[in-house]
């Protein structure tokens, strides 16, 4: 087929590594792709960034947290020549790490626990346990669950041999989607189904397989053909809330009374196969289409089988995590390496097509993808050897010199300076009081006064986000989100100055730090720099606190709550180098 010469409906193909000038840089086989780009461009890497900065930077990026003191000052002291490589396996092996990546991958699966036009406490409409999805996302990051299996659980765990009735909740990733009112009616659930499929297609294919409801799609070889032969898997499965017994619930239950283990799932209903709505319209049906999986992604140039088991859910799983599939390793890679450099080789990160960008690294991106697969699909694996990198290792500062030859760093002769999420800053606030609770378990509103879990632990709300998330760009979750905006408004200033956890965080914060008493402001200061930014403070920074902390107290926080309140509105507290 002609229509599989585009780059990214062609199997990845391992590179070999380009020969390259300065030999002694790289350090991971990734690092000879991006030096042979710099060095086409009379480029060159900057340097190696300084121990405290790479532990801090590590730190935040596999876990969400900032370093203590006492791990900043025994990796710097450190002098065995794999101190790095130990410290990013221990990373890598905390709980904390697949809490971080969960916040990656959240968005993605849209996930919430209402409605966007949510009345009362039907539970039809409400998921009171959707946190069950959550932990298995969590657990499945922490237990380095292949990336394949990954993908299919979340699509037909129930039919999947070799899996277990734990992993049902990952089905979450359908069931936890848009639900409306009137779902009798034809034109109601086609909305419905429209969703499953743009929110699979773009997640795990980086397709925009639901612009081809209405007619065939206007830049990619995506027919109509294909969008309802895979709405026809989706019409042919039914949601449920299942218990632990299998069960199914009746829906009827007031969400108070359901029982705390019950999933929100899916399940086979009759299979069917879908007549194509001319122009989308559900009273004008057209041929049929038989269930199967996208046309230009079949291996080979054959056609791809028809769907002949129940709804075609496992069908389509096994399509999805299959390695002929030229793009679900590349789609995964190309987010991960967003995650760690805050700029994905692909821009359009849900959108592999004719309208999305190109990679700016093509060549690396497919031998990522292709490594990826041949290591069991181990996304710490990936992990590791991106942040083992010396891509990853190079300090943030700019060059005038180099900023004038690629001012966005698209070679990436630099890191990035990254703004931390809502996540990592909220967290870190709490961990820096003390006050940070790990468990998990099932959700709490951000603003209850109880709550001290981490972020990704917090009610998220279709029909009304909280105000912080929303404040600090949190995406919203009636749709499938591929990235964050990163935005600076006054009111994300006001509330780090205003609000009560601010305020309360400040008073923590700064009792923590008067540890003993009697301890001078310099002592104080320096404290306070260690904890909250990983190094000493300089003689400047020094002064300046000590001429703020003189002047006389105001009414409310004491001069010191306000210094402290000061340090964690700061840059340094907002971004990593």
């Amino acid at each position: 087929m002609k229509e599989r010469q585009f780059w990214s409906f062609r199997p990845p193909v391992s590179a070999a590594r380009p020969n390259v000038v300065n030999g002694q840089w790289p350090r991971q086989p990734l690092d000879y792709f991006v030096l042979a780009s710099l060095e086409a461009k009379k480029l060159t890497p900057s340097a190696e960034a300084s121990r405290r900065t790479l532990i801090r930077r590590a730190t935040f990026d596999l876990t969400g947290l900032p370093p203590t003191p006492e791990e900043v000052v025994a990796f710097v002291a450190d002098t065995r020549a794999d101190a790095y490589e130990r410290l990013i396996d221990r990373l890598l092996a905390a709980p904390a790490f697949g809490e971080r990546l969960a916040s990656l991958w959240l968005p993605l699966a849209r996930y919430a626990e209402d409605q966007a036009h949510q009345v009362g406490s039907d539970t039809k409409l409400f998921y009171p346990n959707a946190w069950r999805y959550r932990e298995w996302v969590i657990n499945a990051f922490n237990r380095d669950l292949p990336f394949d299996r990954f993908a299919a659980l979340q699509l037909a765990a129930d039919q999947i041999e070799g899996t277990n009735a734990a992993n049902h909740a990952a089905l979450g990733f359908l069931g936890l989607g848009p639900k409306y009112y009137n779902r009798g009616r034809i034109d109601v659930m086609a909305d419905e189904w429209e969703d499953r499929v743009d929110t699979v297609t773009r997640s795990f294919l980086g397709l925009t397989v639901a612009c081809a409801r209405c007619h065939d799609h206007k830049f990619d070889p995506v027919t109509m053909q294909d969008y309802y032969a895979l709405a026809g898997v989706f019409a042919s499965t039914r949601m449920l809330n299942r218990a632990p017994d299998g069960k199914p619930e009746d829906g009827k239950n007031d969400a108070a009374k359901m029982n705390p283990a019950t999933l929100h799932i899916v399940e086979d209903g009759p299979a069917q196969n879908l007549n194509i709505f001319l122009r989308g319209n559900p009273e004008r049906k057209g041929p049929v289409a038989e269930r199967r999986f996208v046309r230009v992604l079949a291996p080979g140039d054959s056609e791809p089988p028809v769907f002949a088991s129940g709804s075609g859910r496992k069908e389509l799983a096994n399509a999805i995590a299959d390695r002929r599939n030229p793009l679900t390793a590349r789609v995964w890679v190309n987010r991960v390496w967003g995650q760690f450099f805050g700029r994905p080789l692909v821009a359009s990160t849900s959108n592999f097509g004719h309208s999305g960008e190109k990679p700016t690294h093509p060549a690396l991106l497919d031998d990522l993808a292709v490594r990826f697969m041949d290591r069991g699909w181990s996304v710490k694996s990936l992990v590791r050897e991106i942040v083992l990198s010396a891509t990853y290792r190079q300090a943030s500062v700019a060059d005038a010199g180099k900023t004038a030859l690629d001012a966005a760093n698209e070679n990436l002769w630099r890191m990035n300076r990254r703004r931390l999420s809502i996540e990592q800053w909220r967290d870190s606030v709490l961990f820096l009081s003390g006050e940070l609770e790990g468990v998990g378990g099932k959700s709490l509103e951000l603003d209850d006064a109880r709550n001290r879990r981490r972020t990704v632990y917090a009610r998220i709300s279709r029909l009304k986000l909280n105000d912080l998330l929303m404040q600090f760009d949190y995406p919203d979750a009636n749709v499938h989100s591929e990235k964050r905006s990163v935005t600076t408004t006054a009111m994300q200033k006001l509330f780090v100055l205003n609000s009560p956890f601010a305020v309360a965080q400040a008073k923590s914060v700064a009792a923590r730090l008067h540890g003993s008493a009697g301890d001078s402001d310099e002592t104080l200061v320096e404290r306070a720099y260690r904890q909250l930014f990983g190094r000493e403070p300089d003689r400047e920074e020094t002064g300046v606190a000590a001429a703020f902390l003189r002047q006389p107290t105001a009414a409310g926080l004491t001069r010191w709550e306000q210094y402290t309140q000061m340090l964690l509105a700061s840059n340094e507290m907002m971004y990593v180098d």
